[in-house]
């Protein structure tokens, strides 16, 4: 019953309240220090906060390193959004969840 309680603690520690939302290169708003996740035309990923962008290039930060992607290399522009839905999911219907199947439990061992 530990294991279990711990399993579901850990999991719901390690989920994510954002996901990454595909967006068109022109609509990235500037003035927002946004999360960007980038897929490159060679397949290549980078990630990072956006530090500039202009109609040639787009500069992100990660982790103190500043890197320049042009615009003719990204292949799709993913921003990081809040997910109500992931939220809710992590906050009310997982330990609800929880709670149905430790009660099925107890009821299958006790009776």
């Amino acid at each position: 019953m530990k294991k279990l309680l711990f399993l579901l603690s850990f999991s719901i520690l390690f989920q994510s309240c954002y996901s990454y939302k595909s967006i068109d290169y022109n609509n990235i708003e500037t003035n927002k220090k946004q999360k960007f996740e980038i897929k490159g035309v060679g397949g290549t990923y980078s990630e990072g906060r956006l530090v500039s962008k202009n109609e040639k290039t787009m500069v992100l930060e990660n982790k103190g390193q500043t890197q320049t992607i042009s615009k003719e290399e990204i292949y799709d522009v993913k921003v990081r959004k809040f997910s109500f839905l992931k939220t809710l999911g992590l906050t009310v219907l997982i330990p609800i969840a929880a709670y149905i199947g430790l009660a099925i439990v107890a009821i299958i061992v006790f009776f």
